[in-house]
């Protein structure tokens, strides 16, 4: 049993060595999630949104949630509103704490004569304190939701294009293309959670959707610029693949992603659960309900939709398919020559795959090739002969 198979998931993440094959299994991965992706569509598409009064317009109405005989319930606003107007409110609900707590009922636009009525119920049913003159309301227009909406969109299309030039500048273009469809999806799929769940979509949701871009984003590209590190003159080696270099700068930062989202996620419950349990704060709510969601996506599509899809787009390039098959000639060589001697070097690639490393003409030609980018960076080149590389089974791997 080799070094990798005994260690324990959490040495493993730890470790970061290749041992968890992400990229390699990538087509389970798009089969995962594209069938979440449409189930998202097909909500957002079929079932749509609930959207807020600020989007559909209507009336808000407000008052004082205590009263001289205790505090006024949500439950009591809504018989009362069904009382005065033979219909059930759009959304009621409680803001705020203590004193200073309110109870907020929403419906579709009311005219003056049924304000007056709905005022008068809930003072005669409900007591509040200051009576009818604490009663309030207020028109909302649907315009104004409208108008975020829009300016939401250019914003979200201006992102899209500026990410788009940063990363083909930044990287290159098979990464860019791959991180903005890691973005798209992480923004899909948090919609349709709400689709699907049926939270009311608010300005604030809009607001809150915008903000986990750059959450994504920024973990996609702290995985990219692994990936270019393991993958700098690659053309001239044959011990990895692209694919498989790849998968190790996703181990690499698999812990770093993780323990980035967690630190990010655990506030944001703190808000949920501040906002939701002790304040009754609907904007706290639609702000961290998005916000949770999109972490949590954003931090997968990093893993397992962004790397991967730079990997298939890489490798349609003739270069990286050549290169490809001289790593797999190099290795079908050198395990004739293993079961021909008998010996085994140890060598790990990605994955925590061992293969021989007794190959002297293909290991010098990579050393003279590291040797060379190293000059040309000015730092020092690891020295050693192919023949150092070459000693009997032990039981340990040569990283």
């Amino acid at each position: 049993m080799t070094e990798t198979k005994k260690r324990n998931v959490f040495q493993r993440l730890y470790v970061g060595n290749g041992a968890f094959d992400i990229v390699g299994k990538r087509k389970r991965w798009y089969v995962i999630f594209g069938v979440i992706l449409l189930i998202c569509i097909l909500s957002i598409v079929f079932k749509g949104f609930n959207r807020g009064i600020d989007f559909t317009g209507g009336t808000r109405v407000q008052m004082p949630a205590s009263s001289s005989s205790g505090t006024i319930g949500v439950e009591a606003a809504k018989e009362s509103f069904e009382k005065a107007l033979g219909k059930e409110p759009a959304a009621t609900q409680t803001v705020g704490t203590g004193d200073s707590a309110t109870i907020q009922i929403r419906s579709e636009t009311l005219n003056a004569d049924q304000v007056l009525k709905l005022k008068t119920t809930l003072n005669e049913d409900l007591k509040p304190n200051g009576g009818v003159d604490a009663i309030s309301d207020s028109a909302v227009s649907a315009s104004w939701g409208g108008e975020i909406t829009s300016q939401a969109l250019i914003a979200l299309l201006v992102f899209f294009v500026a990410v788009m030039i940063f990363l083909a500048l930044y990287f290159e273009l098979s990464m860019a293309i791959a991180a903005l469809v890691a973005v798209l999806h992480d923004v899909l799929i948090t919609a349709g959670v709400y689709s699907i769940v049926g939270f009311e979509v608010s300005p604030a949701t809009v607001i809150g959707l915008l903000t986990i871009l750059g959450f994504s984003l920024y973990d996609t590209v702290v995985v990219f610029d692994k990936v270019r590190e393991n993958t700098r003159g690659l053309l001239g080696l044959t011990r990895r693949t692209f694919a498989e270099a790849a998968n190790l700068a996703v181990n690499q930062t698999l812990m770093r992603s993780i323990n980035t989202s967690l630190i990010a996620v655990l506030p944001v419950l703190g808000l949920l659960a501040i906002g939701v349990g002790l304040l009754g704060v609907g904007t706290l709510k639609d702000l961290a309900l998005v916000q949770l969601t999109g972490i949590v996506i954003g931090a997968l599509s990093s893993i397992y939709i962004a790397t991967p899809i730079a990997v298939d787009l890489k490798m349609r390039d003739a270069r990286y398919k050549a290169q490809a098959a001289r790593v797999q000639a190099r290795r079908d060589n050198l395990a004739r020559r293993a079961a021909a001697t008998g010996e085994a070097t140890g060598e790990v690639v990605s994955g925590g795959d061992i293969v021989e490393s007794t190959d002297d003409e293909s290991l010098q030609a990579e050393l003279r090739k590291e040797k060379a980018m190293a000059a040309a960076a000015g730092v020092p080149a690891r020295t050693g002969k192919a023949s150092d590389a070459r000693r009997r089974p032990t039981g340990k791997k040569h990283r």
